[in-house]
């Protein structure tokens, strides 16, 4: 009783952190990783079954949040002058995934929440499909681990490649909203950069999210139709979501509300990352290996390597 007190209280002490303006999504995931791995869990083994389905409620209404601080308009804009290299990329990088998953052998649901977080936004993106896929905590983990390390690495390197390599403004910008899994390391890479970058890189990462949508949509059906079920279990979280950026883009655009609702939900995305994270446990870290991480990082490599090429010879572009 004494050890599960003791770790209640450090297990608070940490949400606390998490709570805090300082903490990223990323900082969050680490945190909840590392109480995870050390045994600091508030209800020890054997948590009581709300406590386990909070994560998952909590994600897919930080998830429809989010959609609050969308511009559906511009997205829109950008989103139709780049619709065919964004299908293709999209495609393709989904399809590279689920080759190097069935090559390194890692399980499905891994391999497709690795691949989608890749090919769309990242932690978002896994955020939004995970549920659909029914994905255990653990597989969550895993996937939004790698993406996590991943744009850390692309914060560092990013810059750094695209001065070496002479990328201008808006060519940096279109290759880190292409190459860099979330916005937020998105809006990093490129604030370095320059305002042009900046620009350029928020606004076409905010378009290629839309496309959580369709395929949300998409995996809920094919789920269906592999387990034999007539019925679709559909995401409904996310046609609230594409509700909500709808609502702040054309019927009560710029409500001040909105921006609370949109922090809130950040805040909300944030604590689901350090639940997750501290729902990993060493046996499950064991279980699950390398192969995901080597997966993402391959896959990485071979999306980001492919659209700088494309870029650096203006065979896509703005």
């Amino acid at each position: 009783m004494a050890n599960r007190r003791v770790n209640g209280a450090i297990f608070i002490v940490c949400l606390g952190v998490v709570l805090t303006p300082q903490a990223s999504p990323p900082l969050a995931l680490a945190i909840g990783l590392l109480a995870g791995l050390c045994g600091i869990r508030p209800f020890g083994e054997s948590p009581p079954a709300w406590w386990r389905s909070l994560p998952k409620v909590l994600l897919q209404t930080s998830v429809v949040g989010l959609g609050f601080g969308m511009d559906f308009s511009e997205i829109l804009r950008v989103g139709r002058a780049g619709l065919i290299h964004t299908a293709v990329g999209i495609g393709l990088t989904l399809l590279a995934g689920w080759l190097i998953g069935r090559w390194l052998k890692v399980s499905e649901t891994s391999s497709r929440l690795i691949s989608v977080g890749t090919a769309i936004c990242g932690g978002s993106a896994i955020a939004a499909v995970g549920p659909i896929l029914g994905a255990r905590e653990e597989e969550m983990s895993v996937a939004l681990g790698t993406v996590f390390i991943l744009n850390s690495l692309a914060l560092l390197i990013f810059p750094a490649l695209g001065v070496t390599i002479g990328l201008d403004e808006q060519q940096f910008g279109l290759w880190a909203a292409l190459a860099i899994h979330d916005t937020s390391s998105v809006v990093g890479a490129t604030a370095k950069y320059g305002a042009t970058a900046l620009a350029a890189g928020t606004t076409v990462k905010l378009a290629r999210a839309l496309w959580i949508v369709p395929l949300a949509v998409g995996l809920a059906v094919m789920r269906a139709r592999n387990a034999g079920r007539a019925d679709v279990q559909w995401p409904w979280f996310i046609i609230f979501f594409l509700a909500a950026a709808l609502l702040n883009s054309y019927v009560t655009a710029g409500d001040p509300l909105y921006f609370w609702l949109t922090r809130l939900a950040r805040s909300g995305l944030t604590v689901t990352l350090f639940l997750i994270g501290a729902g990993l446990t060493r046996a499950t870290l064991a279980s699950t290996g390398w192969r995901p991480l080597l997966q993402g990082t391959l896959l990485w490599i071979l999306t980001g390597g492919l659209t700088l090429c494309l870029i650096a010879y203006r065979v896509i572009g703005l």
